[in-house]
């Protein structure tokens, strides 16, 4: 990818997938060791999610051309990054959840949590997912 865009001397792809991977490269450094794929899902959903900060400080300051700009990035970024769960996917797997591990009780909300992020990370957002186990339990 940054070959592609070193060839075709599209300096902001090229600016991303640099950022992307440096990074991806940080992680590793911390973590000392390569890490798999979820993991990778979940640094490139951080830097979309700062991207989308950006844009909405960029609303406050009246200032569209950094707008632009930070949703061309998200646009570039999402090409690396799975399609996510649509919401009745997530809500099949939140109800899946709750019927292996038993729980009953709004209080459980934790327990569907720790058992339903490893399915999901890097697939969906972990609010989306909390907000339908509880309502899910709530009723």
């Amino acid at each position: 990818m940054l070959k592609d865009a070193m060839k075709a001397k599209d300096v902001r792809r090229k600016r991303v997938v640099r950022m992307a991977l440096s990074a991806i490269k940080n992680a590793e450094v911390a973590q000392k060791g390569e890490l798999d794929e979820p993991d990778l899902l979940v640094i490139l959903q951080k830097e979309v999610k700062a991207r989308h900060e950006t844009i909405e400080g960029a609303k406050q300051a009246k200032r569209e051309d950094l707008i632009a700009e930070a949703e061309a990035e998200i646009a570039i970024l999402e090409e690396f990054l799975p399609l996510g769960l649509t919401h009745e996917e997530l809500s099949a797997l939140v109800r899946e959840t709750i019927a292996e591990i038993g729980v009953t009780s709004p209080k459980e909300v934790g327990k569907v949590m720790s058992a339903l992020m490893p399915k999901i990370r890097g697939r969906a957002d972990g609010k989306d997912a909390n907000q339908i186990a509880r309502e899910l339990l709530g009723s």
